[in-house]
């Protein structure tokens, strides 16, 4: 399995450096990186740098790039991290695309912060992609959600269907 890995931001790519005037999150080099040398994958993998946005300033003209570079991509198998704002918006713009099974993912607590969520969610996408042919799908929460059924409660910020 080879696996397409597309940054575009969110909390999972964010890190707290200090400024001058104080803190201020700003998206990082991606996380995954950092996962996987902590893990030793075994498939091969590309990653690619997007866009690093809060998923709440991903617009549609950026959603078409993220799906033009999918569709313009021999990989098969795509990992998305994202913000979860946004993320099933995403999910449902992408659609599904044929020949290709994507997963859109990211975390509440940035990875480099104790106690993130990220490598559980990377580990739940990465499952789901050796799992499934074609589709897009959101795996948050240790679910793996359809877009167009997928919710966010707006308290406790998990995900649902």
């Amino acid at each position: 399995m080879k696996v397409l890995i597309i940054q575009t931001g969110g909390t999972i790519d964010k890190d707290y450096p200090k400024t001058n005037k104080g803190y201020a999150f700003e998206i990082d080099e991606p996380a995954v990186e950092r996962i996987f040398e902590r893990v030793l994958p075994g498939f091969e993998y590309e990653v690619i740098s997007l866009l690093r946005k809060d998923s709440l300033e991903i617009t549609d003209d950026d959603r078409v790039l993220i799906k033009s570079t999918i569709e313009s991509s021999s990989a098969n198998k795509i990992l998305i991290t994202h913000g979860s704002d946004t993320m099933p918006e995403t999910g449902r713009f992408l659609g599904n695309l044929k020949h290709k099974a994507i997963i859109l993912t990211g975390a509440y607590r940035p990875e480099r912060f104790n106690g993130s969520d990220a490598d559980f969610n990377i580990g739940t996408a990465l499952g789901a992609l050796n799992m499934i042919e074609e589709g897009t799908f959101i795996a948050m929460n240790g679910l793996i959600l359809s877009p167009e059924n997928c919710n966010k409660d707006s308290l406790t910020g998990k995900f649902y269907s």
